[in-house]
């Protein structure tokens, strides 16, 4: 306790953990206390004490001992016999086959030759090859058989890999069920096996207070959305044994009507569970998720072209070649090229400032085209000149080229608010602050979208003029309007009717719907962090914004006091001691388990989708599933190898996955089930392992 009326300097120690003080008790008490005297001890003193308590230990420690063996006599393992044994080391060898193959994104099967004759797939390979580098199990297994030949059904091999599945999926549920608060994180649609599922992933605080987000599984797409809300909780509740009134966030990472239907999927959501907030996800820039839910076909056309042109340029022949028709295009502008070429040297498809970035390199990116369709000097191969020949049609387009500057300058009020808003902490919480300002520079923008509309529409038809692409309407609303062709004050009026105000009302009513009243409370609370309660010169007022997760504190009653003795901790720190700047610093702090209402706040704000993540580029779930989806064939996409190679950081238990399979065919009778294998062969592919004596 610091008294202000002291006339000493008051200064609170590194370690001192501010408390509320009874400062009344020791008035109903006015007696004076005595103080007992503490005895000096002598030296005979000490080595007595000393004496006692080494027979103490030794006494706890042969009593350990006891107790020990007693144990290890009295607990006897189920005994098991030799064939079990060697079949339990048989499975064993099976799965550390099949978890090497997920954890490499090696794919089970190979295409078959023909309908009757199926290749010698990745699976059988290893098994063949640990056999020959001298396993034993597999050896005993194989020798001990009636013929040296042994079989797995389909149906076997699929068992398997959805036992390695789940227990590694079990792994990373029992620490969301401790965390207990997560949020619900969607990717992008992926068709496997004919069906399209979409990405799972779970954002939760672990145990040792870092925050992670995991890929779970996918999640069927079809039906209508009430019956993916349904599924949804489904998976979660019945399946997962979570609870969805734990959820605190969802984010959703989709395009076009895959965005629209995802959109109402959250809406649901939120009706049912009023704090599963729907905010922005921290793996995509904030512009490039306003784009991508617009519902409109030429806006989308320019979203899956800008994905294109950025597998297009990973490789260095194609980004040369980029980087010599920005030389040449801006060879007047030198200064102007350099940056240009900079803007485009890694990524910048993902960046915030995707669509000025692109206006810029619009008329390089078309000359570098052309030059790839050309190919005079056979550097590129036909696939890659037959993508430059669609891209390039594209792009000549003179719609697309309005759509794209139209999006530049619309989305260029949101730019510096989604760039602060997925950055550091403390640029979050002041975004939630500048939202007022950002909708108002919008509604000034609608409410004189004609002068607005005049600007950009000559800007499109400049950089039209320089591509040498002529200035028309779609080919399609001519042939609706029965008309060969329109004047030019007519085409400005399409482009404004169908492109320009489409666009400004839906980015509108998107920024408005994504950060609602409860989204901006919760982002005001990030004010706990003590860097910002610095920044705001200690005078922040949490309290104001704390209902919204009041249900989820341990004492919500004494919060104001917990908060009061929080700031009163930072403000009177020590000069060598650093404020902690995000949340994930402040709960590593050893003493923040002394304020268990903050402590439960911050860690129910950090699963917020918004904030971005620890993990650097390419580190996180969704980025190791992407590389997983690039790397394999898209016919040989297996759910259980993505999960063992999105997961390989999680423990892979092989004894439990032993475990949970043996019971399956441990008491089978081996006749029967051949017998049984027989009558499937022909219908069902199988797994030959094959013993080759090298």
């Amino acid at each position: 306790m610091i008294c202000k009326t002291s006339p000493y300097r008051t200064v609170l120690k590194d370690t001192a953990i501010p408390t509320i003080f009874d400062l009344r008790s020791h008035l109903r008490n006015p007696h004076p206390r005595h103080r007992k005297r503490i005895k000096e001890l002598t030296e005979e003193d000490i080595k007595r004490i000393k004496e006692r308590r080494l027979a103490t230990s030794i006494e706890h420690v042969a009593f350990k001992q006891d107790t020990t063996a007693t144990e290890g006599n009295t607990t006897d393992e189920p005994q098991m016999s030799t064939e079990e044994r060697e079949f339990r080391e048989h499975v064993r060898s099976l799965f550390e086959v099949l978890v090497l193959l997920g954890k490499q994104s090696i794919p089970l099967e190979v295409s078959k030759v023909s309908e009757a004759k199926i290749k010698s797939n990745n699976f059988q390979a290893l098994l063949n090859t640990c056999l020959n580098a001298g396993d034993i199990a597999l050896r005993k297994r194989f020798d001990g058989a009636a013929v040296n030949c042994e079989y797995i059904s389909t149906t076997q091999q699929n068992q398997i890999v959805e036992i390695c599945e789940n227990t590694v999926r079990d792994e990373m549920l029992l620490e969301v069920r401790e965390s207990r608060f997560f949020s619900l994180v969607t990717g992008d649609l992926v068709e496997i096996g004919d069906e399209k599922q979409l990405p799972l992933f779970l954002r939760f605080v672990d145990h040792q207070n870092g925050l992670r987000e995991e890929f779970l599984d996918f999640v069927l797409f079809d039906g209508e959305e009430s019956a993916l809300v349904e599924r949804f909780e489904t998976q979660l509740a019945d399946r997962w044994g979570l609870s969805m009134e734990d959820c605190r966030g969802q984010a959703h990472k989709a395009t076009g009507s895959t965005a629209t239907k995802m959109r109402v999927v959250a809406v649901l959501l939120m009706e049912k569970y009023p704090l599963a907030l729907n905010v922005p996800c921290s793996h995509l820039a904030l512009n490039i998720h306003l784009a991508n839910s617009l519902p409109f076909p030429n806006v989308q056309v320019v979203i899956e072209t800008l994905r294109r042109i950025g597998i297009f340029f990973k490789t260095q022949f194609t980004q040369d070649e980029l980087d010599k028709a920005i030389v040449t295009h801006y060879q007047k502008n030198e200064e102007k090229g350099a940056a240009v070429k900079q803007a485009c040297s890694s990524d910048w498809t993902e960046e915030h400032n995707v669509f000025d970035v692109l206006v810029d390199v619009l008329p390089p990116l078309l000359l570098c085209m052309d030059a790839i369709r050309e190919n005079e000097e056979g550097t590129f191969v036909e696939s890659v000149t037959a993508e430059a020949y669609s891209l390039s049609e594209i792009l000549a387009d003179f719609e697309i080229v309005v759509t794209i500057v139209i999006l530049k300058n619309v989305l260029t009020f949101t730019r510096a608010f989604g760039r602060n808003l997925q950055g550091e902490t403390m640029n979050v919480f002041f975004a939630a602050s500048s939202l007022t300002a950002v909708l108002h520079s919008l509604n000034e923008v609608n409410d004189n979208i004609e002068v607005y509309h005049e600007f950009w529409y000559e800007e499109a038809e400049s950089l039209a003029s320089v591509m040498e692409i002529p200035v028309k309407v779609p080919r399609l609303f001519l042939r609706k309007q029965h008309t060969a062709d329109m004047g030019k004050t007519q085409t400005e009026l399409y482009f404004k009717e169908y492109v320009t105000m489409p666009v400004i009302h839906s980015i509108m009513q998107e920024v408005e719907d994504m950060f609602c009243e409860n989204n901006l409370k919760a982002l005001k609370c990030l004010s706990l962090v003590p860097a910002i309660m610095g920044q705001m010169k200690f005078n922040t007022t949490e309290e104001n914004y704390a209902d919204v997760y009041s249900n989820d504190l341990p004492s919500p009653d004494t919060l104001p006091a917990e908060l009061h003795c929080w700031r009163i901790k930072w403000k009177h720190r020590g000069k060598e001691v650093r404020l902690p700047t995000t949340i994930h610093e402040t709960l590593q702090l050893p003493d923040v388990k002394f304020f268990p209402n903050v402590n439960t706040f911050l860690k129910v704000l950090s699963t917020l989708p918004v904030l971005k993540l620890e993990e650097k580029k390419g580190e996180s779930a969704s980025d190791r599933l992407q590389a997983y989806l690039s790397s394999v064939p898209k016919k040989q996409w297996n759910r259980g190898l993505a999960m063992l190679f999105v997961n390989t950081h999680v423990k892979h238990d092989l004894d439990v996955m032993v475990e949970k399979y043996c019971p399956l065919y441990l008491e089978d009778d081996p006749e029967t089930e051949a017998e049984g294998d027989e009558a499937a062969e022909e219908d069902t592919p199988i797994i030959e392992v094959k013993v080759v004596d090298v």
